[in-house]
């Protein structure tokens, strides 16, 4: 007997879903195949070095670990300071493998883990895009999702990130929250808590979703459609779900004091009241419940607005980070924390870059949000809100492209599925009509598959040139169109792990703490965590103040070895010099009398290097280490590829010493004398 059309077409949507992903996995291995399995950036650098910690040590004492390494001499509590679920999960899959006897070394768990996830993802985004439509939009929608460069931008293979897996973990809590909604289940809103906590575990981005649900639930409440339905479900979500993220240490009892809970803890407040109130309208006459009801709500919202501000201004609940005022105020970050506009994934988000992500999906996301906004059930109220604030946080900071694609995937898939529809059904045409009917109907399918095709085409090109290449090995094109590698990163750091000692303090900028301490395994200053604002500005201080003012610091540290970021001689530029504006003005802001951001600035207001530069921004450690014996390389009349100006015609140093240089230039290393035996300061040893 064979199999029935509902079992046909079931299986026929799980192959589709299974091909999906496949192709979501398959689109994020280019770099492994063009480079090596090898771990991107930064950040995952410290991601992979604490997962590695895990899986030698055990949960204990990763759970304590003090890094005497890191952000010397002060250490880090590593377990308190950090989410701990990327780690846990990798570690979990190790163990797994192994138990089963399958071998496996856990850098390859890492470097494929966000692939992985991606099929995952993909089948979330499923699972929403039918909860809220139906299985067409939800296979457009996964298959829109599997390939968006928004989302392969952080879940490339190597690309070893909390994103990696918190995508998959954000799309699938509202999912189960939907559900929760559509059936006023305990047992969905319990598990959309669970991942909710998993998610707590995984990304600070969880904040987006205790603010979106509480914010789904206060318009259905101002809509007229508060039931017992989003009763059981926001207050089981809401009350396992703190309790839950409250015992990771590194939130602890956050949700219960800082203003980025707040929302969530005011609505579930509500929730009680409103259900209180509608009890008490069965319990008396209409008359009576209307003067009741408008008494409660007056001296509820005088009572609630003073306890919050009262609270506010003792500091019992404490005021938004710098960081999610920068989301309100784009202009925030650059005038009081330096640091974080320094960053440029912080940075407002260009036009092309969303046609650069999501390309075709740019259009049909509002087509999406037109026809929720006709049928407007309670789960479009939800995609409503959340396609708007999405959208809105994407526009002020770049990275959270990351957070808009599943919902643009979800309501794109939304769109194309009802034109699908619309023009694959013949049912409701006449036989005479359908003739004269499928000239336009097969255009428009036609148009549509030329257009997903373009989308797979961009896809793949995207990925392939833009978010597959690891930033600690770049490659280059020689004419004849052959690659050539540059591994200066990891020979610098391999110098450094072979050639110091095991306690040798290295101070560089803090873009390269994790790689420092994952590929050299030697103790930094500071490092991409960023918790300690004077102990970077201190760094930045090092580099723009004169060589001997510099010595004194580096000496008082304990500092053996500066390293410093160079890309004059192929054109690299992310190097220092590039970011030395960011260290002043990092430095000036701890420092102001030591430091001047206008004093680096020649008599014409230029940002120069070499000779034309000012005598400040010449006599700059930083300055001195990048362009020490360049011009001895380059010649005499050679140029600074980066900057498009002459190099300086004489550098000297004299209280540091160059340790070692890579095949490129690009990473400088150099040794911090010791003092000299005679009492002598380096420039008179130096000129006996």
């Amino acid at each position: 007997m064979g199999l029935s059309a509902v079992d046909q077409t079931s299986l026929l949507r799980t192959a589709i879903l299974g091909l999906i992903s496949i192709v979501a996995i398959g689109s994020r291995l280019y770099s492994v195949i063009r480079f090596e399995s090898i771990i991107h950036e930064f950040d995952p650098w410290f991601n992979y070095r604490t997962t590695k910690f895990l899986v030698n040590h055990g949960f204990d004492r990763f759970w304590n670990w003090f890094d005497t390494a890191a952000w010397y001499p002060l250490g880090r509590v590593v377990g308190g300071t950090l989410y701990p679920g990327i780690m846990v999960t990798s570690a979990a899959i190790y163990n797994a493998l192994h138990a089963l006897n399958i071998p496996v070394d856990i850098r390859n768990v890492c470097v494929f883990l966000a692939p992985a996830f991606s099929a995952l993802t993909a089948v979330a985004t499923y699972l929403l895009g039918k909860e809220v439509k139906n299985a067409t939009a939800g296979l457009f929608a996964a298959a829109f999702m599997g390939v968006a460069p928004g989302y392969i931008s952080r879940s490339v293979a190597g690309s070893y990130d909390n994103e990696g897996i918190a995508i998959f973990l954000l799309v699938f809590t509202f999912y189960l929250w939907l559900r929760a909604v559509r059936r006023g289940s305990a047992l969905d809103a319990a598990l959309a808590a669970g991942f909710y906590f998993y998610m707590v575990s995984a990304w600070g981005g969880y904040v987006f979703i205790i603010n979106l649900v509480p914010l789904h639930v206060l318009a259905l409440v101002l809509m007229g459609r508060f039931s017992n339905r989003i009763y059981v479900a926001y207050s089981t979500f809401y009350a396992l779900g703190t309790l839950a993220s409250m015992q990771i240490p590194f939130v602890g009892f956050q949700p219960t004091f800082t203003s980025e809970h707040m929302a969530a803890l005011g609505v579930f407040g509500l929730v009680q009241v409103v259900a209180f109130a509608q009890h008490v309208r069965t319990q008396l006459p209409a008359q009576q419940f209307a003067v009741v009801l408008r008494v409660a709500v007056a001296g509820l919202f005088v009572v609630g607005a003073g306890v919050l501000a009262l609270l506010t201004a003792r500091g019992v609940i404490a005021p938004w980070t710098g960081r999610f005022y920068s989301l309100w105020d784009t202009g925030y970050a650059k005038v009081h924390i330096p640091i974080i506009a320094s960053v440029s994934e912080h940075q407002p988000t260009a036009w092309p870059n969303f046609f650069f992500d999501l390309n075709m999906l740019v259009w049909l996301f509002p087509a999406g949000i037109y026809l929720s906004f006709r049928e407007l059930t309670d789960n479009h109220v939800f995609l409503i809100l959340y396609a708007l604030f999405a959208a809105y946080f994407a526009g002020v900071m770049v990275r959270l492209i990351l957070t808009l694609t599943p919902i643009v995937c979800v309501l794109a898939g939304v769109a194309i599925a009802g034109v699908f529809e619309t023009y694959l059904n013949n049912r409701t045409m006449s036989a005479s009509s359908r003739v004269s009917a499928y000239v336009p109907r097969i255009a428009v399918l036609a148009n549509f598959m030329f257009f997903l095709c373009m989308f797979q085409w961009h896809c793949s090109w995207i990925t392939s040139s833009a978010y597959s290449s690891p930033s600690v090995v770049l490659a280059s094109r020689g004419a004849d169109g052959s690659q050539h590698i540059i591994d200066d990163f990891r020979e610098a750091y391999s110098w450094l792990r072979h050639n110091t000692d095991k306690g040798a303090r290295v101070l560089s900028w803090w873009d390269y703490g994790y790689q420092l301490a994952g590929m050299a395994d030697r103790p930094t200053l500071v490092d991409n965590n960023t918790w300690n604002n004077t102990h970077i500005a201190t760094v930045g201080r090092i580099m723009a103040s004169d060589e001997d003012t510099a010595y004194e610091l580096a000496r008082q540290h304990d500092v053996d070895y500066v390293l410093v970021i160079f890309g004059a001689m192929l054109g690299y530029s992310g190097d220092d010099i590039n970011k030395f504006l960011w260290m002043i003005r990092i430095a000036q802001g701890v420092y102001p009398d030591a430091v001047n951001e206008q004093a680096f600035f020649n008599d014409e207001g230029q940002y120069a290097i070499g000779d034309s530069a000012s005598e400040t921004m010449r006599n700059s450690l930083l300055h001195k280490l990048c362009y020490y014996r360049f011009g001895e390389v380059m010649g005499p009349q050679a140029f600074d590829r980066v900057r498009k100006q002459r190099l300086p015609s004489r550098v000297t140093l004299d209280n540091f010493e160059e340790a070692y240089t890579t095949d490129n230039w690009m990473v400088r290393i150099y040794r911090v004398k010791p003092l000299d035996n005679l009492g002598r300061t380096h420039h008179a040893a130096a000129a006996f």
